[in-house]
């Protein structure tokens, strides 16, 4: 089977910014909503955080535009947005690690889940310890996963930007 020749330049670059763009789009409406229902239930914390996410997305949709418009140094703000968003959630991660609190997730266990927790020979303390961790632990694993996989993506495709832009 003959291998599929490499891309042009410009192919490269129409399909980075179409994925920087719905990638910013995503990032910036989604931690948008997270702010103002943090905001409503009057949480500080998880509103600066949820804005500072935003931000996140709001420079890579910056960096898209730089690019663009012909300016690789938007290739840059492209990365730097991933590496941004990869410690600012790294921090969110690590922060809720040192301070594990367990008491708003009681009201989900129902009498049934109890009894199972029981039966497997943990407190109920116990599980919901090991349910906080690991779920904390899961999102600061997939954060490093996709946000330094975006980074790498973009970083990677440095050279056809330049072509494409005409600076090679």
């Amino acid at each position: 089977m003959p291998s599929r020749p490499p891309l042009l330049p410009a192919e490269v670059l129409r399909r980075m910014l179409r994925v920087a763009r719905f990638d910013g789009t995503s990032i910036l409406f989604i931690a948008g909503g997270f702010a103002l229902g943090s905001a409503v239930l009057h949480d500080v914390t998880g509103t600066m955080i949820s804005l500072m996410v935003a931000g996140a997305g709001a420079i890579e949709l910056h960096g898209a535009a730089l690019l663009r418009h012909g300016e690789a140094r938007g290739l840059r703000w492209l990365v730097s947005s991933q590496l941004y968003l990869l410690f600012i959630m790294l921090g969110f991660v690590g922060s809720k690690m040192s301070h594990i609190d367990i008491e708003p997730m009681r009201a989900l266990l129902t009498d049934d889940a109890k009894a199972a927790i029981a039966q497997d020979g943990l407190t109920v303390d116990q599980f919901l310890r090991m349910a906080y961790v690991f779920g904390y632990g899961l999102i600061g694993v997939l954060t490093v996963l996709y946000q330094g996989g975006m980074a790498i993506y973009y970083a990677r495709r440095q050279s056809a930007v330049a072509a494409a832009l005409g600076g090679d």
